[in-house]
């Protein structure tokens, strides 16, 4: 049963080669973080959609392990490689590498495990998407790393108590996790759309904005909106080493589990120790600039980390 699938992504256009640093990452500020030495590495995050071209050029020594839970590619658990985009393209906005070329994700040397949870066609169901959750949650990488971070640019119109259960497992285990609130919105802000997992209290559920800061049109609204990131135009890397444009809040998801890559990266250097759950949430929340439009659009504002870590100047 097809009950889990992408949200509408439409491609602008495909490219050899890119400016590297796209308008989103600089949007939010990304590079502030940069600046005090804070690009991700040593955080893993977990990327559950179409799988990920392995040796994209800008992916090249970002993806640290992976696992398709869907029956293409003949149903080998090994072959964890994108034949959609979808997947490849939220990779790149979380980690591709700040490398002179192409474009550069989020959090640059942050660790990337690909699950492959929905099929080429877009669709899927609900019981591969929940195999994913609870191998993110399992997993233990060569170092014994663990999944800090579950991005999922998906969803389902359905209330599935076995999802919500494996969120919740999530959670309890430390495990940010950061769904796209959905594209099926009419442009009013008083008409509620929701989807699953995103609308779960426990998930961090993010909207997008244009580059003018305007809530797109394609939003889910809701009350359970987190807070939104880039999410119209957004180029990022593309199957076949390539580069391409496209919109949704698919695309502002994965800026939002970049930017816990490098709070959680530059948090615990400073604090010298793990983070929570809901410090990374509250950290994320407080990183936020106040948008004047109703907060189920927007949440609690648009991401920004021109703030840095307290205490670093």
């Amino acid at each position: 049963m097809a009950d889990l699938q992408l949200f509408p992504t439409p491609m602008i256009h495909t490219h050899s080669y890119r400016k590297e640093i796209p308008y989103g990452v600089r949007m939010i500020h990304a590079n502030r973080m940069w600046e005090l030495g804070f690009k991700g590495k040593g955080v893993v995050v977990a990327v559950l959609d179409t799988g990920c071209q392995p040796d994209h050029p800008d992916l090249r020594g970002r993806i640290i392990g992976g696992r398709n839970f869907t029956s293409d590619h003949g149903g080998d658990p090994r072959n964890y490689s994108d034949n959609h985009f979808h997947g490849t393209h939220v990779a790149g906005t979380i980690a591709a590498n700040l490398n002179g070329f192409g474009v550069a994700g989020v959090a640059p040397e942050a660790s990337l495990l690909i699950l492959k949870v929905i099929h080429g066609s877009g669709a899927s169901s609900y019981d591969s998407l929940i195999r994913g959750i609870n191998y993110a949650i399992n997993w233990r990488g060569p170092n014994r790393e663990r999944v800090r971070v579950i991005s999922m640019s998906l969803g389902g119109p359905v209330d599935d108590p076995r999802l919500h259960a494996a969120i919740k497992r999530a959670v309890s285990k430390n495990i940010l996790t950061v769904c796209a609130a959905g594209n099926l919105g009419d442009g009013q802000a008083y008409s509620f759309e929701r989807t699953y997992p995103g609308f779960y209290p426990e998930v961090v559920c993010v909207g997008a904005v244009t580059e003018d800061c305007t809530p797109a049109a394609f939003n889910n609204t809701n009350d359970g909106i987190d807070l939104v990131a880039p999410g119209v135009n957004i180029a990022s890397t593309y199957v076949g080493g390539k580069y391409a444009k496209t919109s949704g809040t698919s695309m502002a998801t994965p800026h939002v589990s970049g930017a816990a890559a490098l709070l959680i990266q530059g948090y615990e250097t400073q604090l010298r120790r793990r983070l929570t759950e809901r410090e990374i949430y509250n950290l994320l929340i407080n990183n936020t600039q106040r948008l004047d439009f109703d907060r189920s659009s927007v949440g609690k504002g648009l991401l920004d980390l021109s703030k840095g870590i307290k205490g670093k100047h």
